[in-house]
């Protein structure tokens, strides 16, 4: 191959990628799409990000010529077509994730004195995070600590991708370069409001009694392997994911929830925690560690503290039932 002919394929090697370049969707781009899907015009997003309405315009003009496809119904922009909502569903967890990923890099690049990132299950987080941010602040005066609330797929994800340290989630699941230990066990049981009469009744309820009394189920139902549970509680009407929506449906007295005991600790007075007789069922909690972390010795003595306070003592004492 002479000289010229290298000349040659660097070149087009070269337009090649800036073609490439051109025609890439930017985060930026997917950012616009998302918060004029949001919004519904393209005024108010324009407002949002910052920028001109023919700017935010011209954008989504791009991504709909590069796609090939239009992304919203007409030209209003206020009823997403087929496509648009799967993008949106995609696009939104892209700009969320990359914002945390900007937001980590600037926290890691700040940490001068360590940082130690968290990641618990919401039931969990609320027992742990206060006495382990009091405990390493104070010993460490100056450490950045990131915690954050999620459920236990996410917990494991944000280990597996490094953009956390240490995590707690419900039971054990092998990952490599991260090591586990069991935390705590807390049995399954009844919430509902105090004065529900399944809560006021002399004898603990059963499966079919809470079953049965409009019942709603939870995503931390899934951890209950008891085939009775399980046929009772598949038939459910009602499935609410987030535990504050949860928590606020039982305390109106018409709805009635099975969740792990440590979520009693943080519920409102008017509402209650009771083991259920027939439902023996009991969730497992693990402390996940990173084997490799920029501030490896910061995150041992956290995972060393957790393992050692006593904040997990007494969850099957003291109860009615």
């Amino acid at each position: 191959m002479d000289f010229r002919t290298r000349i040659s394929q660097t070149q087009i090697t070269e337009r090649n990628y800036r073609k490439f370049e051109a025609l890439a969707l930017k985060i930026e781009m997917l950012r616009a799409f998302c918060t004029v899907a949001q919004t519904g015009n393209l005024s108010e997003a324009a407002n949002r990000l910052g920028r001109t309405q023919s700017a935010v315009s011209m954008t989504l003009k791009q991504m709909e010529d590069h796609l090939g496809k239009k992304l919203f119904e007409g030209e209003r922009k206020n009823q997403l077509s087929p496509l648009g909502e799967q993008v949106f569903d995609l696009a939104q967890k892209q700009v969320r994730q990359f914002d945390q990923t900007v937001q980590s890099i600037e926290m890691a690049a700040e940490a001068i004195h360590g940082l130690i990132r968290i990641v618990s299950v919401p039931s969990v987080a609320a027992l742990v995070f206060p006495p382990v941010l009091e405990h390493m602040t104070a010993r460490y005066p100056g450490l950045k600590v990131e915690l954050r609330d999620t459920d236990t797929q996410q917990v494991l994800d944000a280990l597996a991708e490094g953009k956390a340290d240490i995590g707690i989630a419900s039971g054990y699941h092998p990952l490599n370069g991260v090591k586990a230990v069991p935390l705590f066990e807390d049995r399954f049981g009844l919430v509902c409001s105090a004065g529900h009469p399944l809560f006021q009744q002399d004898s603990p309820p059963s499966i079919a009694d809470v079953t049965g009394a409009g019942f709603v189920r939870n995503a931390l139902c899934d951890l209950i392997r008891n085939e009775r549970f399980v046929e009772a509680s598949s038939g459910a009407d009602v499935t609410i994911h987030n535990t504050h929506s949860l928590i606020t449906m039982v305390r109106t007295g018409k709805w009635v929830t099975v969740l792990p005991q440590t979520v009693a600790r943080f519920m409102p007075e008017t509402t209650a925690f009771r083991p259920i007789a027939d439902l023996p069922d009991r969730r497992e909690v693990y402390l996940y560690q990173r084997d490799r972390s920029r501030f490896a010795a910061l995150s041992e003595e956290c995972c060393a503290f957790i393992r050692a306070c006593d904040l997990f003592s007494g969850l099957s004492n003291g109860l009615p039932g």
